[in-house]
């Protein structure tokens, strides 16, 4: 007789089953259904709260109540037994509830639909920044297009997989708003010279306008990168809709001068804030015909957060991929980093690639960064760590 401990990780029990004789797919799927799941029900009647909390003792699932919430807390196949259509004992409303949100947890999100394109999230994907701009806060001036795309060419051949270009900086202290035709005109020559190039690569514009976002993805692009989720020009959702393009939704506060600020850094709960703040903007999304589907989250590190609030954020990184969407992450050269290490801009390229490596293991999938070729190495290891 041996009685061995397993770490309650899908991944190590997946590895013990398979060890054991299994094989890999009921394996895995095993290993999810045995994940620990803590879920809240809010917004629920007396009667609603009463017949989950009857139906919870009689599945043997822990729950707690309030006024007008509960939470259960079992393996994500018990709980996810429970919002089944048509088999489930909860009311109707609440089993679709606790269906959608347990789904994420059984069927990991791998893929990304973008321009008729599947990609695959098994591995990680590094989005290289190009700005644009004379301002950005480490890299500005690259105005020159051909130099612009030679840089472009260069992050692919270090292991982008994606080219973010970004032609109005959100620094703090910038200078004034840039004009809808100044931020084409910097853009225009960018965005074709890189699609042209680079033909296999995934565009990214980096906007918050819907008339630049139907430019760009007339010129080339695939995807459109607001970094305001939607908040200052929810058009852009409908030009994303129209051309099935990629649509990235950050969280942010405030308007493009002050997102990147404090000014707004107020939060009770900034990580279950953040959470819902971008679920909200998910809903938005698809109110205008995005599909689930084509939608990336990304908590906006550093934006509208403190150095404190952004590493909560950080930590609590689960809460943000547990709503069922890809994340990205942008940590590179940001100020929560020259908190913890005390280095400059142009010195956090290590500590850029670091985070990275941290977020890959917390869930995140795609990850938007200046020095590609260290990140890289970085999620290579942490892939090969998780065994992807």
């Amino acid at each position: 007789m041996k009685a061995t401990l397993v770490a309650p990780d899908p991944a190590a029990v997946t590895h013990a089953l398979i060890h054991r004789g299994e094989e890999v797919s009921p394996a895995r799927a095993t290993a999810l259904g045995l994940q620990p799941v803590v879920l809240f029900l809010d917004r629920l009647d007396a009667s609603s709260t009463d017949a989950v909390a009857r139906v919870a003792l009689e599945n043997h699932l822990e729950y707690l109540t309030g006024d007008g919430w509960i939470l259960l807390a079992g393996s994500a196949a018990k709980l996810g037994a429970l919002g089944r259509p048509g088999a489930s004992s909860l009311p109707s409303d609440v089993a679709e509830a606790v269906g959608n949100a347990i789904a994420p947890v059984m069927e990991p999100v791998d893929a990304w639909l973008v321009a008729g394109t599947t990609v695959s999230l098994e591995q990680p994907l590094i989005a290289g920044i190009l700005n644009v701009t004379p301002d950005s806060f480490s890299d500005g001036g690259r105005l020159d297009p051909d130099i612009a795309v030679e840089h472009a060419v260069a992050m692919v051949e270090e292991g982008a997989t994606i080219v973010d270009i970004g032609a109005e900086s959100t620094r703090p202290g910038r200078p004034d708003p840039v004009s809808l035709e100044e931020e084409w005109r910097r853009l225009s020559p960018v965005v074709g010279g890189v699609a042209a190039r680079l033909p296999g690569t995934l565009v990214s514009v980096d906007t918050v306008k819907a008339e630049i976002a139907r430019r760009a993805l007339e010129g080339g692009a695939a995807v459109i990168n607001d970094v305001s989720g939607l908040r200052h020009d929810p058009a852009i959702a409908d030009r994303c809709a129209e051309a099935g393009a990629g649509l990235i939704l950050m969280h942010s506060r405030g308007d493009v001068s002050t997102m990147a600020t404090y000014d707004h850094a107020e939060y009770t709960n900034v990580a279950g804030e953040t959470a819902n703040e971008l679920d909200a903007a998910r809903d938005r999304a698809l109110e205008r015909g995005v599909e689930r589907a084509r939608i990336i989250l990304d908590p906006g590190f550093g934006f509208s957060k403190t150095p404190e609030q952004t590493y909560d954020v950080f930590r609590h990184l689960p809460t943000i991929v547990s709503l069922g969407q890809p994340v990205m992450v942008g940590p590179s050269r940001k100020r929560f980093l020259g908190a913890a290490t005390g280095r400059d801009v142009l010195e956090r390229d290590v500590a850029s690639a670091a985070a990275c490596a941290a977020a890959y293991l917390l869930g995140a999938h795609i990850f938007r960064v200046h020095a590609v070729g260290p990140t890289r190495d970085a999620l290579n290891v942490a892939a090969a760590l998780r065994g992807a």
